[in-house]
């Protein structure tokens, strides 16, 4: 297999380690994540004075040249599928795609075939530089396969490298939009009184805890304090329906994206998603509130009502900062249309 060498001179003071002192002295435009670097040491890529070293703890002093193989990446075992994609944003190093609702973005034991990569990878045609050693596409970050909206994908190493670190480090801008039940008030006191609710200024709930799998239910994310992974959702309203107030459409933002955030987050402070079949429940409408045309449209939504709407980072390679949308889907238009009238 055809392959480049990189060497890297070990700087000043390094680290006991090797895989620390790589981890500091490769050059970033290498796009060497520490997973990779670890990867490549453990399979006898790396080594100094023509000596492999297998060794992660082995120690390295100043001056050291460390040569590292990088083989030629590697063809992916997921197969290419023609599926169509809506493409926002296309450049050598990533890929921006509106998903649509039903689609799962990569290849799991129940959803084997039909995905986003899968897509992507007939969309590229081969042409790509590699992610991991492996001729595939960069997942940094992912939305459910009933949530519609924006995702960015790596075709490269390097790219894959500087958008995990922005998503990592939560500099990357995500707005969703959803429709509720209820409509959230920082001025209401059950609301105020709820564990990990606080408000801020422009009316804007934020939602402060921590999420794990549900003791019971292994299919499903919960609430927890003093365990499982810090998690934060700031939502306001952008528009309530009915009379009185039923249902409202928001704006959530991620400061983290941890799996089922928002859903999980809403049902936490009393205000589900509509038609989300694992944290939202089926609500009645009152018989007044809306149209006998809205209650049915409501109750005929079949999938959680969430659409990843906004979607900014800094591109990995340039540095610019990048801004994208995405309209509502037609399922959300056309039931935000029935509560309007």
């Amino acid at each position: 297999m055809a392959s480049n060498v990189l060497r890297v001179v070990i700087g000043a003071a390094p680290p006991p380690r090797l895989d620390k002192a790589l981890a500091r002295d490769v050059p970033e435009e290498a796009a060497l994540s520490r997973t990779r670097l670890a990867r490549l040491i453990a399979e006898g890529h790396v080594s100094c004075g023509g000596a492999a070293l297998a060794d992660p703890k082995a120690k390295v002093a100043e001056g050291d040249e460390i040569d590292i193989v990088l083989p030629e990446a590697e063809e992916s075992h997921i197969g290419p599928e023609p599926i169509a994609l809506d493409i926002v944003y296309e450049d050598a190093d990533l890929i921006v795609v509106n998903k649509p609702v039903g689609m799962v973005v990569h290849p799991a034991p129940g959803s084997p075939s039909g995905t986003l990569v899968n897509a992507l990878l007939h969309h590229f045609g081969g042409n790509l530089s590699g992610v991991g050693g492996e001729k595939r596409p960069g997942i940094v970050h992912r939305i459910d396969k009933d949530t519609s909206g924006l995702l960015v994908v790596a075709k490269s190493d390097r790219a894959h490298h500087g958008l995990a670190a922005q998503f990592e480090a939560h500099t990357a801008a995500r707005s969703y939009l959803a429709l509720c039940y209820g409509v959230p008030d920082t001025g209401d006191p059950r609301l105020r009184g709820i564990r990990g609710v606080s408000a801020e200024p422009g009316a804007v709930i934020k939602v402060t805890t921590q999420l794990a799998r549900h003791r019971t239910d292994r299919q499903k994310q919960a609430v927890f304090f003093g365990q499982g992974r810090h998690a934060v959702t700031r939502a306001r309203v952008l528009e309530s329906f009915g009379t009185p107030p039923t249902l409202a459409l928001l704006e959530c933002r991620l400061e983290t994206g941890r799996t089922h955030q928002i859903r999980v987050h809403m049902a936490h402070i009393g205000h589900g998603l509509v038609g989300d079949p694992t944290y939202g429940g089926r609500r009645k409408l009152a018989a007044s509130a809306v149209s006998p045309e809205a209650a049915e449209a409501v109750q005929r939504f079949s999938r959680q009502a969430l659409h990843a709407a906004e979607l900014g980072f800094k591109h990995p390679v340039s540095g610019e900062w990048m801004q994208f949308e995405a309209p509502l889907p037609e399922d959300m238009e056309n039931l935000i249309a029935h509560l309007r009238a």
